[in-house]
């Protein structure tokens, strides 16, 4: 990526965390150039790419400004959780939100669907189709149950961008970031355990926790800088947490990335309470920034970190492989794995690993980062058009999903079953929670590319919550 647009991508993260307010001033060309490094036409260019994107207006004579049209949503509230461990609820409405099959007419904003419609896809299909035509059938063996060598080998090569240096060996792919979440999580807690998670979180580990018996400890979290370490050391004090299981990058369904120094001192604590970390990066390659930001398990010395992820959001959720880096816990890791699914389907593992190899998936990540950072931005301004008054939304640093704030007395349960009849699926804010808070929030999914029908579907949800508001305030008169 050249010089100007890592520039342009670091003043526009700053913008949208609200450095640079609207109407601001931002830094001269010759400051900048100064103070990173560069020539004065890389800042130039740089501004040029912040103008045509919106965030940065020239004002002859007088420099760049921060456009004063541009009224972002303010960011929601940290959430305020229960201060002690719960029994996981929510199944209900996770089933509801899973269950949903594709269908024609109805616009999912809900399910955590990537874009699969890109032509950078294309060398990954004639992949599979040809590993179906060889005449050895190689998918249809059974691998190792640590999985495909050729598929470890160009993961641990992935890795180096987050920082870690891992061999093959010390991988095992799993069938899906979940089943990668599962098998770590079984590797390390037994049922009745307290797991510390963070607050919103991803309900699909939660309900493993449900699964598994055992009980989540939400943490606070920052919509800018992830789980508060404050809070996280006082329940670490007072509980007799197992693990800490959180999603530092381009986090689900906040999209903050966590700062650098904070998964250090994360980690810190970790060390000091002699607790594991479960750390999800499945949205990590999918980070607005470059280089993509560092994984906690990239700082870890004592194996301590059980990394998971999968290809489900940088590819497609339909091929099933993930994987896990599980440190110290790999004996445990894979024991969980063979009694789970035990080896996992040939045929994908082979066709990624090729698609990696020639140089296909770089390219790839590239257009997606780029199709959705501009679709967040289109999604953001619609939820400001669109919206009530007074609305919260997230600032995402990655991924594709949106999470928005509505008043504090409004369900999006009752929303939700309204868009189902106009054919619109969010997903409630509750499932989100292991008590069932944030039932006034839902999360967006952004990931297609812009049309007039995804625009159409926004302002459904928009307007019908607001009508639903009016309903609620003559309701109290």
């Amino acid at each position: 990526m050249t010089l100007y647009v890592n520039l342009a991508e670091l003043l526009g993260s700053r913008i949208e965390q609200g450095f640079y307010r609207p109407g601001d001033r931002l830094p001269s060309v010759r400051a900048l150039s100064a103070e990173h490094g560069v020539s004065l036409s890389t800042v130039q260019q740089a501004y040029r790419l912040l103008e045509d994107n919106g965030l940065a207006a020239p004002r002859p004579k007088s420099g760049y400004f921060v456009p004063s049209a541009r009224q972002l949503p303010a960011l929601p509230a940290v959430g305020r959780p229960a201060q002690r461990p719960v029994e996981i609820s929510q199944w209900d409405q996770v089933v509801e939100l899973v269950r949903s099959s594709p269908l024609k007419g109805v616009v999912q904003l809900g399910r955590g669907m990537p874009d699969v419609t890109s032509p950078t896809l294309k060398p990954l299909l004639r992949s599979l189709a040809q590993l179906a035509r060889r005449q050895d059938m190689p998918g249809l063996y059974y691998d190792t149950v640590y999985g495909t060598e050729a598929l470890r080998e160009q993961i641990a090569r992935l890795l180096l961008d987050s920082g870690c240096r891992l061999q093959a060996s010390d991988l095992v792919i799993t069938t899906g970031c979940h089943e990668a979440l599962s098998a770590s999580i079984r590797a390390v807690c037994e049922p009745g355990d307290i797991v510390a998670v963070d607050s919103p979180s991803f309900f699909g580990a939660m309900q493993t926790l449900k699964g598994l018996g055992m009980k989540a400890l939400e943490i606070p979290t920052d919509p800018i800088t992830g789980i508060s370490l404050e809070a996280l050391e006082l329940a670490l004090e007072q509980w007799p947490i197992k693990v800490i299981q959180l999603t530092p990058n381009c986090n689900n369904p906040l999209g903050y990335v966590m700062p650098e120094a904070r998964k250090r001192a994360l980690l810190t604590l970790a060390q000091r309470y002699d607790v594991a970390i479960i750390e999800d990066d499945v949205y990590g390659d999918l980070a607005f920034s470059y280089p993509r930001p560092r994984t906690i398990k990239s700082f870890d010395e004592d194996g301590r970190v059980l990394l998971c992820s999968s290809f489900s959001k940088s590819l497609a959720p339909g091929l099933r492989i993930g994987w896990v880096a599980p440190g110290r816990y790999l004996e445990r890791v894979l024991h969980m794995k063979y009694i789970g699914t035990g080896c996992t389907a040939t045929q994908p593992q082979l066709a990624i690993a090729d698609f990696i190899k020639d140089g296909h998936f770089e390219p790839h990540l590239r257009r997606m980062r780029s199709q959705y950072q501009r679709s967040r931005d289109l999604m953001i301004d619609w939820v400001s058009r669109y919206f009530p008054e007074g609305t919260r939304a997230s600032r995402p640093q990655g991924g594709f999903m949106l999470w928005v704030e509505l008043p504090e007395s409004f369900d999006t349960l009752r929303l939700n079953r309204a868009l189902l009849e106009q054919d619109v699926q969010i997903a409630v804010g509750s499932i989100f929670s292991a008590s069932g808070k944030y039932r006034n929030c839902l999360r967006m999914n952004f990931a297609a590319r812009a049309s007039s029908e995804i625009e159409a579907a926004v302002r459904k949800v928009g307007e019908t919550a607001k009508r639903l508001i009016a309903e609620m305030d003559v309701e109290t008169v």
